[in-house]
């Protein structure tokens, strides 16, 4: 009962049968007021002239003195015209100079307020009450007519119509069938109402209950649950937004999970590239100064050549992991201009020439005579080229070739790098972007790499609005190719607002 009362459908029920019960109240009080108003009127239109009438008996009797006994013979003898009357004889001010009734209720001496028989005297409409003086504040359908009184003119013969038959609302309840017939026909008709009412706010309130089952058991952790959306109405909007917000949820927390995932692969890879040469490095220095006197000159070139080469490993994943995470952080802002990247990819080719030929890898760039000048960052984009390149050499066999080939494509300059290495198994192809990722998992640093050039080359190209896609067979070579703008384009010019 209690979880009844605090539930939505309890509120809407209680809220309905309160309104009910006000406006059934309001109905009988207009309605008891209505049947008083057309007693009244009725009353009142039946018995307009009987002040008339009466005025006519009486002004004999009040011409030179009020003569009391022939006054109430007179209404014995006229009484049958309306036996609920009280008649008051009133002067023109209105005071009272003698009231005729049954009982011995007190009487007011004056009436103060004469505006309602005057406007009954003028013919205004009825129904008209005036002031009971038997009643102080209270008012009742009268009649009255003008009579002259012991030579006073203006003076007024005042009946009062109803007297007792009428006295209250309760009576006329009780007394009049059709107004019983009226209140109880309300009764049922809102007793019905009320019913109907909270059937139907039952159904309604059905389908939110429905809702709050699904919404309980996601909570719960079933995050397949979804709501049915059997309309387009608010309810069905409703359940659509949930839907729609629930697999929001459950994609960001799969992303979450794979982020997971991720931060701890790179805790794990970072830990070990980093523990790997930091572990060789201390082992030969210790064995320098352990043996310091007994190390022959080339013994001691050897390890410190080993020192050496395991520092700047060491500096170059130190430089790659801060690289790459002010390209995560947004922190790198483009400085985007025109410029040759036909000169670019032969400084780029003539920088690496050196390591080619000591692996005895081709290397080489094929230019076409007319290459657009593209709108980039040349830095980055040479950064992203030398990775490229770096990565393409690493996986080459001796006797290969890589060939890095730019060509005009419409409004933009593509970039090919081209190798005939080792290639990509198909499985491996969704992940090579990914930090720390290597394809022979077994390969030595030395030959793999630290795992981040392609990860930084997509991050660079990202800033240009370009994409790095790759193409790969194995055993015959891999080919990562990207396009740059050759001029300022939208995507441009909202980076740059994004990073100002």
């Amino acid at each position: 009962m209690k979880d009844f009362i605090h539930s939505f459908y309890g509120k809407l029920s209680a809220l309905l049968l309160v309104l009910i019960v006000v406006l059934g109240t309001t109905i009988a009080y207009l309605c008891v007021q209505s049947v008083m108003r057309f007693a009244d009127e009725t009353e009142q239109k039946l018995n307009r002239s009987l002040a008339t009438d009466l005025a006519v008996e009486f002004e004999p009797l009040v011409r030179d003195s009020i003569d009391h006994a022939a006054i109430e013979t007179t209404i014995e003898r006229v009484t049958g015209i309306n036996p609920r009357i009280e008649i008051y004889l009133l002067g023109s001010t209105g005071m009272m100079k003698a009231h005729y009734m049954t009982g011995s209720e007190k009487v007011a001496r004056q009436i103060d307020d004469l505006t309602p028989l005057k406007r009954f005297i003028a013919g205004g409409a009825v129904p008209l009450l005036g002031p009971d003086p038997l009643n102080t504040g209270r008012e009742k359908p009268f009649s009255v007519a003008l009579i002259e009184i012991m030579g006073e003119q203006g003076c007024y013969l005042y009946v009062i119509l109803g007297s007792e038959a009428y006295d209250s609302a309760a009576s006329m309840i009780k007394n009049s069938y059709i107004m019983q017939t009226t209140l109880k026909g309300l009764g049922l008709t809102l007793l019905v109402a009320g019913a109907v009412g909270i059937f139907l706010f039952g159904l309604l309130t059905r389908r939110l209950r429905a809702m709050k089952a699904v919404v309980a058991a996601f909570d719960k952790g079933q995050f397949d649950r979804r709501l049915d959306v059997a309309s387009s109405d608010e309810f069905g909007q409703l359940a659509t937004s949930f839907n729609q917000m629930a697999d929001t949820i459950v994609a960001s927390m799969e992303d979450l999970k794979r982020t997971d995932r991720l931060r701890r692969e790179l805790i794990a890879n970072v830990s070990h590239d980093l523990r790997s040469p930091l572990a060789a490095m201390q082992g030969y220095l210790e064995t320098i100064m352990m043996k310091n006197k007994t190390l022959r000159p080339e013994e001691r070139q050897q390890y410190m050549e080993i020192v050496w080469k395991n520092t700047q490993s060491l500096n170059t994943l130190v430089s790659e992991l801060f690289e790459l995470s002010k390209l995560d952080a947004q922190q790198v802002e483009p400085h985007f201009e025109a410029f040759s990247i036909a000169e670019l990819v032969q400084d780029v080719v003539l920088h690496f020439k050196p390591k080619a030929e000591h692996l005895n890898v081709q290397l080489e760039a094929d230019l076409p005579d007319h290459l657009s000048l593209v709108y980039a960052d040349i830095g980055l984009v040479e950064r992203a080229i030398s990775n490229l390149i770096d990565n393409a050499l690493r996986f080459t066999p001796p006797g290969g070739y890589v060939r890095i080939a730019p060509a005009n494509e419409g409004d933009a300059v593509s970039v090919q790098v081209t190798d005939t290495g080792y290639g990509i198994p198909p499985e491996d192809l969704p992940h090579i972007f990914e930090r720390f990722y290597r394809v022979e998992k077994s390969r030595a640093r030395d030959k793999g790499g630290t795992g981040l050039g392609l990860a930084i080359a997509q991050k660079i190209l990202e800033l240009h609005g370009s994409t790095l896609a790759v193409q790969s067979a194995v055993g015959k070579g891999t080919t990562f190719s990207f396009a740059l703008p050759t001029r300022q384009n939208p995507f441009l010019q909202r980076a740059r607002l994004q990073m100002a």
